[in-house]
């Protein structure tokens, strides 16, 4: 039989009471356990042989429950069915804590420093507790399944090689609690399942220049909070489905010239919340369906190099909201989009902008058409033909329809941009006289004052008529309002026969007739269409 030392025949007494063995002194900090002496010294061997070996009496339940203490050698558990809960609090471990594959109950590592845990796979019908953990190695905990919560609050993750935490395809059928997290490495999560909620308020996550948070694929059944998260690297939700709201407010993301936050097709059950975010690097929103809002009011959004800043191409939520945004520095890209309300100013915008297939029911704040249509000439694409009609539309749903005739000249005047030569002169004609149909009194005004003129210059030179004896009285307003209507026949054009210039002047006047009478009929089908 080995031969215990003092530290671990009062860590074997108290394991038969279920009772703590506390080696802990004033002003102890964990992370100098390698210097402390035999009197607080546990073999790791003897920790093992006493969770699966050891005898206790009947009635009593026993618990490892160690404090304070410095474990020597590799406690190996991988593969073992640990019948009691165990516990080290602010313990020292000289190597890595295996229990891959194992089956425990509950496992408490608040306040301890270890070089790695291993627990791929293993069952815990319990918590695990890594609250104000200290790490200098990987935690591998891919497919574990834990019944309770997984609770690492404050907890320090720091590795050189490989993941600060790995959870992929784990099962917690609680809550994942861990606001203050500090990580050097990637986090990975990706395929995991959360019943519960994923905090990760105030985390501090780094692995510049690659994922620092890998969630893929991830489920999580209420909410994901991320409020004031600090993260230097890309944070991966591709397909990830959060029951709840989605928090980042506050959140600082960092991936300059990349993604920030790939977040393409996620599904929020709620709202997706990013007020006061600042991301360098591209939000990538791409193909995501948000129940509720997006909310980025007061957010900063940059990029480098003439990357996306902002991508929601083909994502549907209830509201976008830029809300007192910042001006966003790159390109955005709403293409295919669809959210029920737009909140935005026309300033939040870049100079560069994807419309194509965007959609929106209603914009906020209600702003004159003047202001709105600098953007629409900034489309990527050029002319976008949708992106006027749903301009338009907004305006005519809440009942402007001055700014919404002023959408559809504009867009009519775009057009015509891209249009050959004849058919833009078609349109110069269209836009003085009636203004594509949006200003029917144009030709109203037209008409009067070629009337007017007309009536002025045959009322000093009356054109001779063609039969004396029969043509009726000449009335130059009458002879004039027959040149100018089409169709309409007054009797007074087929009764005279002005020469010289009077003769031009009245093709000039029939001429000017048919171009008026066909551009308000124009712009009347084009209105008849609109509505």
């Amino acid at each position: 039989m080995v031969e215990l030392s003092p530290a671990e025949e009062r860590v074997r007494q108290a394991y038969a009471r279920g009772a703590e063995a506390d080696f802990r002194q004033d002003s102890d900090d964990a992370a100098d356990g390698a210097s402390w002496g035999p009197e607080r010294t546990v073999r790791a061997g003897f920790l093992r042989r006493l969770l699966l070996t050891a005898e206790v009496e009947d009635g009593v339940i026993p618990a490892l429950r160690v404090a304070g203490a410095r474990i020597s050698g590799k406690l190996d558990l991988a593969g073992a069915d640990v019948p009691c809960p165990v516990r080290f609090h602010a313990c020292h471990f000289d190597q890595v804590l295996d229990v891959e594959a194992a089956r425990t109950r509950q496992l408490d590592l608040n306040a301890s420093v270890l070089p790695g845990l291993r627990g791929a796979r293993v069952r815990m019908a319990g918590a695990l507790h890594l609250t104000a953990c200290r790490f200098s190695g990987d935690v591998r905990l891919a497919g574990a399944r834990i019944e309770g919560p997984l609770l690492a609050e404050g907890a320090r993750l720091e590795t050189t090689d490989g993941w600060a935490l790995r959870l992929d395809t784990a099962h917690i059928e609680n809550d994942l609690w861990a606001p203050g997290l500090r990580a050097t490495g990637p986090v990975t999560v990706e395929g995991a399942a959360i019943d519960g909620a994923l905090n990760l308020r105030d985390a501090e996550l780094g692995n510049p220049g690659d994922i620092c948070l890998g969630g893929t694929n991830l489920t999580v059944g209420l909410d994901l909070l991320g409020s004031g998260l600090r993260a230097v690297g890309q944070i991966r939700l591709r397909g990830a489905r959060v029951g709840g709201t989605l928090d980042i407010t506050d959140a600082k993301l960092t991936c300059p010239g990349s993604k920030a936050l790939r977040a393409d097709n996620l599904v929020v059950g709620a709202d997706l919340r990013a007020v006061r975010l600042s991301a360098e690097g591209c939000v990538d929103l791409r193909g995501g369906k948000v129940t509720g809002q997006i909310n980025l009011a007061r957010a900063e959004l940059s990029n480098d190099d003439g990357v996306l800043a902002l991508r929601v191409s083909s994502c549907t939520a209830a509201e976008l909201s830029l809300r007192e945004a910042k001006p966003v520095r790159g390109p955005v890209s709403v293409q295919n989009a669809r959210f029920d309300l737009l909140t935005a100013t026309p300033e939040v915008w870049p100079d560069v902008v994807q419309l194509n297939g965007f959609r929106y029911s209603a914009l906020a704040p209600h702003l004159p058409a003047r202001e709105r249509l600098p953007l629409l000439k900034r489309a990527e694409d050029g002319f976008v033909p949708e992106s006027y009609t749903q301009l338009a539309a907004a305006y005519a749903g809440v009942g402007d329809d001055i700014s919404a005739r002023e959408v559809g000249l504009a867009r009519q005047r775009h057009q015509r941009g891209t249009q050959p030569w004849h058919a833009r002169i078609w349109g110069y004609v269209q836009d003085v006289t009636v203004g594509y149909g949006y200003r029917p009194l144009r030709a109203a005004a037209w008409l009067t004052l070629l009337l007017a003129a007309g009536t002025l210059v045959f009322g000093f030179h009356h054109p001779p008529a063609l039969d004396p004896g029969k043509a009726p009285v000449f009335n130059p307003f009458v002879y004039t309002l027959d040149l100018l209507l089409p169709i309409v026949d007054f009797g007074q054009a087929k009764a005279v026969n002005p020469h010289g210039g009077y003769q031009w002047l009245s093709y000039a006047l029939v001429a000017a007739g048919w171009i008026l009478a066909t551009t308000v009929v124009a712009g009347i089908t084009r209105t008849i269409n609109r509505r």
